[in-house]
């Protein structure tokens, strides 16, 4: 007997993960839990089959963890010439307003078919989101691209984001991991969302603390489906377990429906209009 989900199934939905990486993660207490949350674009595609996910969108973590080494201009160039030989995945350009060469990159990078953003992690980078924030939204807006962030520790504390937010509301702006905070407050994210004042901030599912009992089901009620995007923070986290948590979520499927695929769809359809297949 197949245990396939059928036609019509909320399972059979083809997710698009607005929340990946590749490469190398650093910086746990032990080599071998570094190497727990590595992957390379086979084992990010090969999971997402697995979550029945058609396209992921990846930054790379070598441009992310510069206090190893790391230099994001690098880590994104590779990535971009990489990414053509894999039709499920698309680009985050990393961009550290700390090193002003990658907002001149990610404009190139932007102008590229796979490239769908561009990314920001104010904790790895190590500066406030408070301090940088104008800078970044207001290259986002001139540019015209989508805006991700980490979001929860102390230098990108999901209120202080939304001034910028505010002010340039022509910025579709993500909050990334929902629930994740240094605080435990697993409110945070949600709470910005529904404090912005324009509808342009969202927030994606891409936390560990988004498999909690009942978070999901309540960000729905606090701020709308419309608002969540389903990302897996794959290989950092493994992506067929996220996906199970909206599957199974206590909500109807038609929000399930917007988390999974229809919130990107509408969101990145200027570059995605290309690549999407019509699969449900």
């Amino acid at each position: 007997m197949s245990l396939a989900p059928e036609a019509g199934d909320v399972r059979s939905i083809r997710a698009i993960d607005v929340h990946g990486h590749l490469g190398r993660y650093r910086g746990c207490p032990l080599e071998v839990i570094d190497g727990f949350y590595s992957g390379g674009p086979e084992d990010v595609l090969r999971r997402a089959e697995r979550a029945r996910v058609e396209f992921t969108f990846v930054s790379p973590l070598q441009g992310l963890f510069t206090q190893f080494g790391g230099d994001p201009v690098r880590a994104n160039a590779e990535l971009a010439a990489d990414i053509g030989s894999y039709p499920g995945l698309f680009q985050w350009a990393v961009v550290d307003p700390t090193r002003p060469e990658t907002f001149g990159q990610a404009a190139e990078l932007l102008k590229t078919p796979r490239c769908i953003g561009i990314k920001v992690h104010p904790d790895l980078h190590r500066y406030a989101i408070k301090d940088h924030g104008a800078r970044i939204f207001e290259f986002a807006a001139a540019a015209g691209a989508i805006l991700l962030s980490h979001s929860g520790g102390d230098p990108s504390l999901p209120p202080d984001f939304l001034p910028f937010a505010d002010r340039f509301p022509e910025v579709t702006f993500i909050l990334a991991h929902l629930g994740w905070s240094l605080d435990g407050d697993l409110t945070r994210q949600v709470g910005a969302v529904s404090r912005s004042r324009h509808g342009n901030v969202h927030v994606d599912t891409s936390s560990s603390y988004s498999i909690t009992s009942n978070l999901i089901e309540w960000a729905v009620r606090e701020v709308g489906p419309e608002r969540i995007l389903f990302g897996s923070d794959t290989p950092l986290y493994f992506s067929p377990m996220q996906r199970a948590r909206i599957d199974h979520a206590e909500m109807d499927d038609a929000a399930k429906r917007l988390i999974l695929r229809g919130n990107a769809e509408r969101l990145f359809a200027a570059k995605l209009g290309p690549f999407l297949t019509g699969r449900d």
